[in-house]
């Protein structure tokens, strides 16, 4: 008698379960005004981003202006081995590959760096000057960038004027295959730390007051607090956007190096997607070009899924 006491208590108190499409028709039509906010989005991702993946097709079939929408017939793997055969690819491949690498590897940690050291800023009104003047480039177009490059590194240039007063000569910075890569990461650190900073001094806010007072407490000094507090504090923020300049790795700035290389810098300064351009715009093979995107992005693909499934092993912190 009690067990079957027990069991009608349990049937009694426990809830059906209600089918999931039920429950969000319910939401939907309890707040049906917000719910409506997301139909232009959807609408602009449909058209412009899943809509274009479609065209993805034309990378196995061949493609001829003013023809079909999706090609003229179908050559199967024709385009992707065009390229891989093609030693300009993988000259271009390789420049993207290092262009990718030292962006990572000087782009991705100067922010954090930044935002670590205007943290220890005690003056508020020095803080706010220099956190204003290090956002100003990123509102700047990229072509009056790509200016102030070309402009900056010209032989009658500012730079060229402190060489020529030190040395007495002068460099063709802009014409020089070896000096491109020097110049287009220090712009893009110059152009990105600050606004790159933003996340992390946001971060950096989250993080309880207390644990630095018990760390001083302990004889901590401030080395040892950045190192056992701050960065573990906001070790999410880096390895979620890690992760993500990871998949971007391949995606190297197009308008900036489009504005500023020349057929001089070919050998350092031609990546995917100035090549991209040139394939596809330029000589019409849409084809080709549409196979190297569709190579590009399976690339991007498994550079993410690989330093996902490497920081969720290490840190056991991942985008999913």
């Amino acid at each position: 008698m009690e067990t079957e006491v027990v069991h009608a208590q349990v049937k009694t108190t426990s809830k059906p379960k209600r089918n999931k499409f039920k429950t969000l028709k319910i939401a939907i039509r309890k707040d049906w005004q917000l719910y409506s906010l997301l139909i232009l989005p959807i609408i602009y991702l449909l058209i412009f981003k899943y809509g274009p993946m479609l065209g993805n097709v034309i990378a196995f079939r061949r493609y001829m202006p003013g023809g079909k929408i999706y090609g003229e017939q179908w050559v199967g793997l024709y385009y992707f081995q065009m390229f891989i055969e093609d030693p300009v690819f993988w000259n271009v491949f390789k420049n993207t590959f290092i262009l990718g690498g030292l962006t990572l590897l000087f782009c991705f940690p100067m922010p954090i760096i930044f935002a670590l050291l205007l943290n220890e800023v005690k003056s508020k009104k020095f803080k706010k000057f220099v956190q204003t003047a290090s956002y100003l480039p990123h509102f700047l177009s990229i072509v009056i960038i790509a200016g102030m490059v070309l402009q900056l590194t010209a032989l009658n240039g500012s730079i060229n004027a402190i060489v020529e007063f030190f040395t007495g000569d002068k460099i063709s910075f802009i014409q020089s295959p070896e000096w491109f890569r020097t110049i287009y990461v220090t712009s893009e650190v110059w152009q990105g730390m600050g606004w790159g900073a933003i996340l992390y001094l946001a971060a950096l806010t989250t993080i309880d007051e207390s644990l630095y007072e018990a760390a001083k407490i302990d004889g901590a000094n401030r080395w040892k607090q950045t190192l056992h507090i701050t960065i573990p504090g906001i070790l999410p923020t880096i390895v979620t956007l890690l992760i993500l300049n990871i998949g971007s790795f391949l995606a190297v700035g197009f308008e900036k190096i489009l504005l500023i290389y020349n057929p001089l810098t070919y050998e350092t300064s031609d990546v995917l997607s100035t090549y991209l351009y040139r394939v596809g715009l330029e000589s019409n093979n849409f084809s080709y070009a549409a196979a190297i995107g569709l190579f590009e992005s399976i690339i991007g693909l498994i550079l993410v899924l690989t330093a996902n499934s490497i920081s969720r092993k290490l840190t056991e912190r991942s985008l999913w």
